[in-house]
């Protein structure tokens, strides 16, 4: 039997072979790659060994019925891409300073010397050009744990070793997350990270934390006393994230918001205590409070007195100065009007006399005068005369009488008899009297003979005339007259006087002679 045609047919026809002669591998059909890095794509190629290779070449473009193009010839590429194979087997290419303009499949063609040998590897490279980026929370708050990622758009081919930039400063984490826990204020500020070996560096990201205001502190400008129509700015300082909202108070009193709080022409009633409040989301503070102590001069200033401010003769009025002030009033001087010279000084004033009286208060910012007040002085009525008269009149008998009974009880207490004692005080008085009415007559020879103890009476009589009531006859006006006198005992006695004569003689003066002044008033 004759063997079959078709078999025969096939072994009559050497060029003809199988599919598995022909075709490119790829080592890896998909790679991802960092921007601006050099990438590398693999692959080997076969075909049949009596064909000889003409032409190898990448390419991107296919269209049907369409030779595709080379991208050496292409001067997107030309000046980065680097043909690393041969004409035999290896197919590896190069492409350096990749861009995302570069994101795209990429074929291997070769063609060889016989019109049917050309072939394109197909499923071919796909290559994914990516940047980096670091994933963080927009905010975080002051002890939170906080994880930063540091992302690509697709998985890198190469195994990376990630790199943590804080303020262009290295860190020592080594992941593409970077854990921070507990995070301080310390910890905000600009990160981003890279790849080890890679110029690629993400675009940096500000890590944001937030924490409560510190003690807010309060400063005043200008600093050292503050007089009445400066003006005063006061500050609220407090460190704070988010930047925190201020707040300021008078005692209790709301005033405004803001950082600052200015006072134009300050016064006096703008002194007292005054604080900040500083709040944001994660809390709030009050700082201490500080006093504003305005100076000024003193202003409502009057006068005070007490009483009527009628007064008779002799009498005083007290006039008190007051004012407000700050520091308080160094003086207070007192004027009578239309007159220049100061009539007193002090805060009270005595005042004597009729007229107007004002103050002028001082400090050292200045001063104020008061409005005047008005003061009347009355003479006494001639009744006050007269009570002043008898009362005194009376005070002086009753010294008189005290005199005498002490004078009897010394007699008493010296051991005399009582029978020479019993002296009344009848006697005694009218003695005196009898004593001083004989002033101006000159004692005899016998007289001074019979008494040894030497008396003298020295008597000035003043008499006080006038009209003591107003409108009375002048001769039905009571006289009074005031005598003084004064008793010497002369201690030299002659001792050849009879004993008798001495006794009888000395029981008569020894009342006398006791008492070292008598006065006595005489109408």
């Amino acid at each position: 039997m004759a063997p079959p045609l078709p078999l025969m047919f096939l072994l009559m026809i050497p060029w003809v072979y199988s599919a598995d002669d022909w075709g490119v591998s790829y080592t890896s059909k998909y790679i991802c790659a960092l921007k601006g890095s050099s990438v590398i794509m693999s692959c080997t190629y076969k075909y049949p060994p009596e064909y000889k290779i003409k032409k190898v070449f990448w390419t991107k473009l296919i269209e049907k019925g369409v030779e595709p193009p080379d991208l050496s010839d292409d001067t997107e590429y030309s000046q980065r891409i680097q043909y690393l194979g041969d004409k035999r087997q290896n197919c590896t290419i190069r492409l350096n300073d990749v861009t995302q303009k570069d994101s795209h499949k990429y074929y291997f063609r070769f063609i060889t010397d016989k019109p049917d040998g050309r072939w394109i590897g197909y499923p071919g490279v796909t290559l994914d050009i990516t940047d980096l980026h670091v994933e963080s929370p927009e905010s975080v708050t002051e002890g939170d744990t906080v994880s930063l990622t540091c992302k690509s758009t697709c998985n890198l081919t190469d195994r990376a070793t990630f790199i943590w930039l804080k303020n262009t400063q290295s860190l020592t984490e080594r992941n593409n997350k970077l854990l921070l826990q507990s995070v301080r204020r310390e910890d905000a500020g600009r990160y981003s990270c890279t790849v080890h070996g890679h110029n690629l560096t993400s675009p940096h990201v500000y890590l944001n934390v937030r924490y409560p205001p510190e003690d807010p502190v309060i400063s005043i400008s200008p600093s050292g006393e503050i007089i009445e129509g400066d003006s005063v700015t006061l500050t609220c300082s407090s460190d704070s994230n988010p930047p925190a909202d201020i707040s300021w108070f008078k005692e209790k009193t709301f005033l405004t918001h803001g950082q600052i709080y200015s006072i134009t022409s300050i016064r006096s009633d703008h002194s007292g205590e005054y604080k900040c409040k500083s709040r944001n989301e994660a809390g709030e503070k009050y700082s201490d409070t500080v006093t504003l102590n305005v100076m000024y001069a003193p202003k409502t200033v009057s006068v005070s007195m007490s009483g009527s401010g009628e007064i008779v003769l002799g009498d005083s009025v007290t006039l008190t100065c007051s004012s407000d002030s700050n520091p308080p009033v160094l003086n207070y001087t007192w004027f009578k009007e239309n007159e220049s010279s100061a009539v007193g000084s002090g805060q009270s004033y005595s005042a004597l006399q009729s007229g107007f009286f004002y103050c002028v208060a001082q400090n050292q910012h200045g001063s104020q005068r008061s409005a005047a007040v008005s003061v009347t002085v009355h003479h006494r009525s001639g009744w006050h005369v007269v009570l002043g008269i008898t009362v005194g009149c009376g005070g002086l008998l009753i010294i008189i009488i005290i005199i005498i009974i002490i004078l009897f009880k010394m007699k008493k207490h010296a051991g005399v008899k009582n029978e020479n004692l019993s002296v009344n005080q009848d006697h005694i008085y009218s003695d005196v009297i009898e004593r001083v009415s004989v002033h101006d007559a000159p004692l005899s020879e016998s007289e001074t003979a019979d008494h040894n103890d030497a008396q003298y009476s020295s008597i000035t009589p003043k008499r006080l005339r006038g009209n003591l009531t107003a409108g009375k006859d002048p001769e039905s006006t009571t006289e009074i007259e005031y005598a003084t006198v004064q008793h010497h005992k002369n201690k030299k006695m002659k001792r050849t006087e009879e004993h008798e004569s001495q006794n009888d003689r000395r029981s008569d003066m020894l009342t006398v002679e006791e008492a070292s002044v008598i006065y006595s008033s005489v109408r």
